[in-house]
């Protein structure tokens, strides 16, 4: 089932606990939450204080996305708010091995991210040592933008290497995923649908989840 990971970028920050629950009760898989540090990207977003807050919130899978330029020296940090997930960036750390195991080693999921102007050959050598892949469709810095399409490109050589290898790791993707185009995404090979503005801005949460959870890839 393709899973959507509602992002905490897009809540109503004043209604924080009420907006996490109502992602909860969609029915939503993840909760997708994005850090920035205003170097690698120029908007800053929270830290591991609201990690945590969210982690006592919810019971969901936290999947956290790293936008920093030095994001190892966080990784136990995240580790010990709550995530279950920590993705940090291939244009960050070019061979980005050490720091997966680093990941691994704290015992939760490790993943990288790519933005909409790297390459699938990027990341291809190391997706064996991921358990996710997360496909930028927009350069990360604010939320409501639209999709990039050439990353379509990136998301389908990755998951042709992922089938070809038997490997486990899931493709994620964000920026401008919406339920109008969340079915052409899923084609090229997406496993995980990050949404912002589509899913808090809306107030048919629980149908978007529903519709997402019923789609399927058309091989």
């Amino acid at each position: 089932m393709i899973k959507i990971a509602p992002s905490a970028l897009a809540v109503d920050f004043t209604k924080l606990g009420e907006e996490i629950k109502s992602a909860d009760n969609s029915g939503a898989d993840w909760h997708h939450l994005d850090i920035m540090d205003g170097h690698f990207v120029p908007n800053i977003s929270f830290g591991p204080a609201l990690v945590k807050t969210i982690n006592k919130i919810s019971d969901l899978y936290l999947d956290v996305h790293l936008m920093l330029s030095e994001p190892e020296k966080y990784f136990e940090d995240f580790k010990n708010a709550g995530a279950d997930a920590i993705t940090f960036h291939i244009e960050v750390h070019p061979d980005p091995r050490e720091h997966l195991q680093t990941i691994t080693n704290l015992g939760i999921q490790a993943g990288i991210s790519l933005n909409p102007d790297a390459t699938a050959e990027q990341v291809i050598p190391y997706l064996e040592y991921c358990d996710l892949l997360l496909v930028m469709s927009v350069f990360p810095w604010f939320g409501g933008q639209s999709c990039i399409g050439s990353s379509l490109d990136t998301i389908a050589q990755c998951r042709k290497y992922i089938d070809e290898n038997n490997l486990q790791c899931l493709i994620s993707v964000d920026g401008g995923v919406s339920p109008e185009n969340a079915q052409t995404i899923i084609d090229a090979g997406a496993d995980v649908l990050v949404m912002g503005s589509a899913f808090y801005k809306s107030s048919e949460r629980k149908k978007i989840v529903e519709s997402v959870h019923r789609l399927k890839r058309n091989k």
